[in-house]
């Protein structure tokens, strides 16, 4: 098969034919129809996440066809629409994974990190930790909600019932959750890069209350924030623009240093949290309300062979939305 693949972190992906992947007991061999480009691919090619299994197919925002099972699988047949997030695999046996807490468990395994990903015409996945794809949903268009849509999801979550919520960084996750948050009866204020006018219409075009630069402080506090770019100085802004009892979220597996800040301005009981990861619930319970919304995902769709530009793009913020790598059109 087809595949792009990352030999030295910190290089480009090459494009080679590799072996077909084998599969075990509770495994579904896949034809990969398409894979979503994360910023977190971005990190692990450029090496801010360590110690990736190398030789690595990267690419965790996986949508295809069920073309082989194991023995074990019950809950998929050959021939289902299947998608596969960020989360491969955890323990099961630790008390993270006993409590509910499988995206914390330390021998977790992630897809396009430790496991081989979707940017290959055939991936293998664990099927305990594989979902259906909404009917509603063409394969380009699903592929962005098993990453930007479930990461963006769980961050929601931890804003509990903030109605004024803000958004820094507006890219596949905020433009996925700004329609969830619209429709749940919420006012998103989107902070983009100075300068960045064609973004800030974007936002407002999918329902954004107001839309601006990252460093503007506005005169009505929010009630949450939510950071989507890996920018640590984001964090001091975004604490500032929170009232008294609020949280700001930093919703990336990477970030950039964060600077010393004045206590006063996380003083009165505002909350600063992280969030790790997926839990297969976090799935379950978006991939249920995504076609309800319904959630449209905007994609700028890419060849295989063209991976390495599209990651390109994504670093220097060449579209709106996501983008999508097809492997096989439908």
């Amino acid at each position: 098969m087809r595949a792009m693949v990352l030999h030295q972190q910190g290089e480009k992906l090459i494009l080679k034919q590799v072996p077909l992947p084998s599969f075990g007991a509770n495994d579904i061999l896949i034809k990969v129809k398409a894979c979503g480009i994360c910023r977190t691919d971005l990190h692990v090619v450029d090496g801010d996440l360590k110690n990736p299994k190398l030789p690595l197919i990267p690419g965790h925002q996986i949508v295809g066809i069920v073309e082989d099972k194991g023995n074990s699988v019950t809950h998929f047949n050959v021939g289902d629409k299947v998608g596969v997030p960020w989360l491969g695999g955890s323990c099961g046996q630790c008390p993270f994974c006993l409590e509910g807490n499988e995206n914390l468990c330390d021998n977790a395994k992630y897809t396009g990190y430790q496991l081989n990903g979707g940017f290959a015409e055939y991936c293998v996945a664990d099927s305990r930790f594989c979902f259906p794809i909404p009917k509603a949903y063409p394969f380009l268009q699903a592929a962005p909600l098993f990453c930007a849509g479930l990461i963006g999801y769980r961050a929601l979550s931890k804003t509990g019932q903030a109605k004024k919520i803000g958004f820094y960084g507006f890219g596949a996750s905020a433009h996925i959750l700004t329609q969830l948050a619209v429709h749940f009866g919420k006012q998103v204020y989107a902070f983009t890069k100075e300068a960045d006018d064609k973004t800030q219409k974007f936002a407002l075009s999918l329902g954004a209350t107001w839309a601006g630069t990252s460093k503007t402080k506005l005169s009505e506090p929010l009630d949450a924030a939510i950071i989507f770019a890996p920018d640590g100085t984001l964090v001091p802004l975004a604490l500032e623009n929170v009232k008294k009892g609020g949280v700001v979220v930093c919703a990336g597996i990477h970030m950039s240093d964060i600077p010393s800040f004045a206590y006063n301005i996380l003083w009165g009981e505002r909350h600063l949290c992280s969030v790790a990861n997926l839990t297969r619930q976090d799935g379950e319970a978006f991939l249920k309300i995504a076609p309800l919304v319904p959630i449209q995902t905007q994609v700028t769709v890419y060849p295989l062979e063209k991976t390495n530009e599209a990651l390109e793009d994504l670093r220097h913020g060449r579209f709106e939305g996501a983008a999508v790598i097809e492997i096989t059109p439908e």
